[in-house]
């Protein structure tokens, strides 16, 4: 009897760092009936992952990482490995190049995996590459079916001349050790006066109906969480808050984050988003802005403004600040901290709680690395939510324990705000709302725009559209009048336009009054999204001229208005 046939000479071990370790991936229904995970590595997120996930500090490795041609002479292969439930389930990984003009084709490397956690070796050497290519874009781990959920690991093995460190070893984390509870304990930064929050307590103790709401960035809308809706950390804290003081499901939730938009949309969306067709004025409303308002124009006016808006809602309902944190250890707390003092409100700071032990090594008091708490640079991972709603479920476990009892939220209001309150006022303008009294003639701008940002709210999987009631310009079909033209009484006037990743969608000057107030690209971001920006920020009202039209050579492209924000 003969033998089996001796293997191929293996490939020999290489030195390797992961971008992708231990990850959760969910398939999130796609038109088509597909699941798909999106990961972007676009504009150095790549390269804050392989410092975050890889540990690698080694700067001329870094910066091959930011176009393609570095990338392909830097990593030999790709490690790619998913763990599904079914290990015969079947999913695609996708690597997608960006391209130099988003109209060229640009290479997209394709692999078929099994969900057993094997991991299989992408050879880059046998991928036909494009001229095109400028950067690695995205990573996409597609389901043939919606709303599996996976463990992911990938990994790139090095090209001869490379090295890179060991894995640091990840010990799982004890969520019932006294060094968790003590992180845990360090994110409350102030409680604050517990009022109203003990009043929402003592209410669905009762039996009453109690509203918890969220507001705020990304990281509300659950970004890196697996899936969205129920591992995100305002599920989670809202669930924990039921568990604890509520009575035969008589606390409920809204949840509205919007991805990469600061106070500045959120002051305006607020009434939309949160208050809805007020039969669920919220009891709790939980404001995190920390890692999204570096971009407010007016430094902290807008935060304000929100938090002056909520407070001074007929129901009373009690205002939690929440600092969130980037893997940079960033945020802006210490701008945003004088108005929780001002209006005495709590404030928890996740910053304070994760950041001083990633600095610890495992075994001298270390919780978790912060691979186990970021998904990505941005947002945490599963592990990640769940510190921060522990966090928040710690501070509500205090207030109803302790905590002033007295309400002086109303006289607090009557002082001159910190920062300052000039959009406290303001209400959302569009094709649906609150038009009476203003003077509009949408001219060639006519159109309505239905590719627009979607988030997932509440408890939904499936994203809704944020602004679909808008003005778009198509340069492609008649412009008899080429111009949007309002005239309306005001103090203050933001406008809501539309960032596009589309080269069809071309720059539009705004003019107030007469004069070009500024020249809105949307094309700087890079992506289907929202972006507010003032127009008008006065002491008093008076009536103003706004005129929007297609800047000079741009006549040809799209443009849309997604709204207005005014204060009269």
């Amino acid at each position: 009897m003969r033998g089996p046939t001796a293997p191929k000479d293996p490939e020999k071990m290489r030195p390797f760092f992961y971008i992708m370790r231990g990850k959760e991936v969910f398939g999130l229904k796609q038109p088509d009936g597909r699941g798909i995970q999106f990961i972007y590595e676009d504009g150095g997120r790549l390269i804050n992952s392989a410092q975050i996930v890889g540990n690698i500090t080694d700067t001329s490795m870094l910066d091959l990482l930011k176009d393609t041609e570095g990338f392909r002479s830097l990593v030999h292969s790709i490690g790619v490995s998913v763990e599904t439930k079914d290990p015969e389930e079947k999913v695609d990984f996708v690597f997608q190049m960006y391209g130099k003009e988003t109209t060229e084709e640009s290479t997209t490397i394709r692999h078929t995996l099994n969900g057993n956690g094997v991991e299989e070796r992408i050879l880059l050497d046998e991928i036909a590459w494009s001229f095109y290519d400028r950067e690695p874009g995205q990573i996409r781990f597609e389901f043939e079916k919606p709303e599996i959920l996976g463990v992911a690991n990938v990994r790139f093995f090095l090209r001869d001349g490379f090295h890179a460190p060991q894995p640091e070893e990840e010990e799982k984390i004890d969520f019932e050790s006294e060094d968790y509870r003590r992180m845990i304990s360090r994110s409350l930064m102030s409680a604050g006066s517990t009022a109203r929050v003990r009043k929402a307590i003592e209410k669905a103790k009762k039996g009453d109906e109690v509203t918890i709401a969220y507001i705020g960035g990304s990281i509300t809308q659950g970004a890196g969480a697996a899936p969205i809706h129920h591992e995100c950390y305002a599920y989670k804290s809202y669930q924990a808050f039921s568990r604890l003081f509520g009575k035969n499901g008589n606390v409920h939730y809204i949840k509205a984050g919007v991805g990469g938009t600061p106070s500045e949309l959120g002051m305006i969306r607020f009434e939309r988003d949160i208050l809805r067709d007020h039969s669920l004025e919220p009891d709790i409303v939980v404001i995190e802005f920390a890692v999204n308002d570096e971009g407010d124009e007016t430094k902290g006016i807008c935060y304000e403004s929100l938090v002056r808006k909520v407070l001074s809602l007929p129901g009373q309902p009690a205002v939690v600040l929440l600092f969130a944190v980037f893997a940079s250890d960033w945020n802006l707390q210490d701008r945003l901290k004088p108005v929780g003092c001002h209006y005495d409100l709590p404030m928890i700071s996740i910053m304070d709680a994760v950041t001083p032990q990633f600095r610890l090594k495992p075994d001298t008091g270390r919780v978790l690395s912060k691979n186990q708490f970021f998904y990505d640079i941005f947002h945490p991972s599963n592990v990640g939510h769940t510190i921060m709603a522990d966090c928040l479920t710690y501070f509500f476990e205090r207030a109803a324990e302790y905590g002033k009892t007295e309400d002086m939220t109303a006289q607090l209001l009557q002082q001159n705000p910190v920062i300052g309150g000039d959009f406290e006022k303001v209400r959302l303008l569009d094709r649906k709302e609150n038009r009476e009294g203003k003077e509009i003639c949408c001219g060639s701008f006519r159109w309505k725009d239905e590719t627009l940002q979607c988030v997932e709210m509440d408890e939904d999987l499936t994203g809704t559209a944020e602004f679909p009631y808008n003005w778009m310009y198509q340069g492609s079909r008649e412009k008899k009048q080429p111009y949007f033209e309002m005239k309306i009484c005001c103090k203050a006037l933001l406008l809501v336009f539309k960032d596009s990743g589309d080269a069809l969608f071309g720059k539009a000057d705004v003019f107030v009054d007469g004069k070009k107030k500024l020249t809105a690209d949307p094309l700087i971001n890079g992506w289907v999204h929202v972006n507010p920006v003032i127009l008008i920020q006065e002491k008093e009202s008076s009536m103003h001229t706004v005129r929007i039209s297609m800047a000079e050579g741009e006549e040809e492209k799209n443009f849309t208005i997604l709204g207005f924000g005014y204060v009269e």
